[in-house]
C-alpha cells in the first residue's frame, strides 16, 4: 500500500466508528443541525466544531464554513485569528462570532506547561472574557491539577483533559484522568 492510501490503526478505528454512528443515527437528528438553535427550544443534541479543524483558514473563512454547515457552537483555539489571547484582538473575534450567531462553548486545547498561578490565571482570564465555560486542557501534568482546580472553583470554568489516546505519555485513557482527579471535584475536571 502506498503512503498516500495507507491508514493508521487509529484512523481506521476512528473512521469505522464514525461510519457506524452515522448509520445508526436517525435522519431526524441530522435535520436538527439545519438551523441555528433558538434560545427557546431545547435540542436533544447540539453539534459543535473545533476551530482547530479550520486551522489553515482565517476566522472570517471559518465563519462562512460554519454557516454553510449550519453549525453554531464552537470550541475556539488561539490558532490563526480564531480566538487570539490578546484582549483587544479577542474582543474583535467575539464581536464577529456574536454577529454570526456563533456561541463559544469551549476553548482549547489550551496547554498548561507551567505550574504557576500567573500562567494559569492568564488562561482562565482569557476564557472568562470570552464567556467560555469549559477549557479543554492539553497535557496538564497530574501535579498541576490541584492548582488548576483552585482556578476552576474561583472562575467557575470547568476543565476537560484532552488526551491523544494510547500514545499520550500522561493520559493514555480516561481511566488515567479518573485516577488523577480522585478525591478532587470530578464535576469540574472531566
Amino acid at each position: 500500500m502506498s503512503k498516500e492510501t495507507s491508514l493508521s490503526r487509529r484512523d481506521f478505528v476512528c473512521t469505522g466508528a464514525l461510519l457506524a454512528a452515522a448509520c445508526a443515527t436517525p435522519s431526524a437528528v441530522f435535520s436538527l443541525a439545519q438551523k441555528p438553535p433558538s434560545t427557546d427550544e431545547a435540542l436533544p443534541i447540539r453539534l459543535g466544531l473545533a476551530s482547530y479543524t479550520f486551522r489553515n483558514f482565517s476566522r472570517a473563512q471559518m465563519i462562512v464554513f460554519m454557516k454553510q454547515l449550519n453549525v453554531f457552537a464552537l470550541n475556539a483555539k488561539d490558532v490563526k485569528d480564531h480566538l487570539p489571547m490578546d484582549a483587544k484582538e479577542e474582543a474583535a473575534a467575539l464581536t464577529d462570532y456574536s454577529a454570526a450567531g456563533i456561541k463559544l462553548h469551549a476553548a482549547g486545547a489550551i496547554y498548561f506547561a507551567k505550574d504557576e498561578d500567573g500562567d494559569i490565571r492568564g488562561k482562565f482570564e482569557y476564557c472568562k472574557r470570552a464567556g467560555i465555560g469549559v477549557i479543554v486542557a492539553g497535557g496538564p501534568s497530574p501535579e498541576t491539577l490541584p492548582r488548576i482546580e483552585k482556578f476552576v472553583k474561583e472562575y467557575d470554568i470547568r476543565i476537560a483533559i484532552h488526551n491523544h489516546g494510547p500514545e499520550d505519555k500522561l493520559w493514555r485513557s480516561p481511566l488515567d484522568v479518573l485516577k488523577a482527579v480522585k478525591g478532587g471535584d470530578v464535576n469540574s475536571i472531566v
